[in-house]
């Protein structure tokens, strides 16, 4: 199977890395020529850190780097089987992508709005035979964020278009949300699972609904947090408390850790698809950090991250408090209210949810095995007293 990649920034170069370790031939591209440039370098250098650590061998490194070809054009990923594209999360250029692809693998379609888009000279396969046509091919979109129905519109063969979206870094993390829309082929959903799974990765089919699973279903993991840091709590102590649970991050450290800013977006982003419920309130603790440029670890300094003499970080890291077991069950018990929510929604069933968060999140267990392990009314009567002692801009949050 030839698989197709379209953007080769950490993502899209990691996303090469995973079908090419699983043996496929990868044929990739980038609008930027310098990230074009730059893609054999930076593949080698992580593959060489699987090396050192003697996770591969260095024959097994050298077969990887041999199945991948970065390509100046478009057009030589005729041929592949799965196309899968990595650029900007921003609709129109996603789009653009897919109606330039789809004259390559089905000769005949008509042009869409991408027709035309040039990334440089022209290659051939390895082999050096001219790339055909793949009448079975299949698109995906790794998007996070945004909507494949919204994407396939406008495409002449929509039918061929899936969400697979891979987590971050892509050869390290096993969760891939493998998401339909409403006019998607079940035979491209088979396919893309099919070549996904074979390359170790655990796939989980979710609704096309905004955050999908993992994104969406996280959200109460920093917002609760928040909401007791506006409450006067120290974000130290709600850490420690969760880390002393079994969690691998607190929620104000794994902000730190992802980027204060990158969690502001998602968090905008999700709020203004769901109608700016109170479940994804934006906080005005994360607006601030974004404003200061307090961003957590790659700006030096973050909720709980302060960086006193570059190299030499440390982590404000106190003792969990006394009442560490009831941040614990608060914030569990909006991660179950959210799942129960997504649940009730359909297409995705209960098994899978905790399956995306114990490997998306590297939750020590999913929200609905925390339903079990708690019970059902314990679970309402903590959320019960959230909602009754909310203030005004969270009323309805808990419900």
């Amino acid at each position: 199977m030839t698989v197709g990649i379209i953007g080769l920034g950490a993502m899209g170069l990691g996303i090469a890395q995973v079908y090419a370790q699983a043996g496929h031939a990868v044929i990739a591209t980038d609008a930027d020529a310098d990230v074009r440039a730059t893609a054999a370098t930076r593949l080698r250098a992580a593959l060489e850190r699987r090396v050192a650590k003697a996770a591969m061998t260095a024959g097994a490194r050298d077969a990887v780097l041999a199945r991948v070809t970065v390509v100046d054009r478009i057009e030589a990923l005729a041929g592949a089987d799965l196309v899968i594209e990595a650029v900007v999360e921003r609709l129109a250029v996603k789009q653009a992508v897919f109606a330039a692809l789809e004259p390559l693998l089905w000769p005949g379609t008509a042009a869409g709005p991408g027709a035309g888009v040039v990334l440089g000279a022209a290659a051939v396969s390895r082999t050096g035979v001219v790339l055909g046509a793949g009448t079975g091919a299949v698109l995906a979109s790794n998007t996070s964020s945004l909507s494949i129905a919204a994407i396939a519109q406008g495409l002449a063969r929509p039918d061929r278009l899936v969400g697979l979206h891979f987590f971050n870094p892509a050869p390290a993390m096993r969760l891939v949300e493998l998401i339909p829309h409403a006019g998607s082929d079940p035979q491209a959903l088979a396919q893309a699972r099919a070549l996904t799974e074979a390359a170790g990765k655990t796939v989980i089919q979710c609704a096309d609904r905004p955050g999908f699973i993992v994104n969406r279903c996280a959200r109460p993991y920093y917002g609760e947090a928040l909401a007791m840091l506006e409450e006067g709590r120290a974000a130290g102590e709600i850490d420690a408390a969760l880390v002393a649970a079994g969690y691998p991050v607190g929620p104000l450290g794994l902000i730190d850790l992802i980027g204060a800013d990158i969690n502001l977006a998602a968090t905008q982003s999700l709020s203004d698809a769901m109608g700016g419920h109170p479940r994804y309130h934006v906080f005005s603790s994360l607006r601030a950090q974004v404003a200061r440029g307090d961003l957590g670890r790659k700006t030096g300094r973050g909720f709980v991250f302060r960086t006193v003499a570059v190299p030499a970080p440390t982590d404000d890291r106190p003792a969990p408090p006394s009442d560490g077991r009831a941040i614990v069950q608060r914030i569990e018990a909006t991660l179950i209210n959210e799942a129960a929510w997504l649940l009730a929604e359909g297409g995705s069933d209960a098994a899978g949810i905790d399956t995306a968060l114990r490997l998306g999140l590297n939750f020590p267990r999913g929200p609905f095995a925390m339903l079990a392990e708690r019970g059902k009314s314990a679970v309402r009567a903590t959320l019960d007293a959230l909602e009754t002692a909310a203030p005004p801009h969270l009323k309805g949050r808990y419900l």
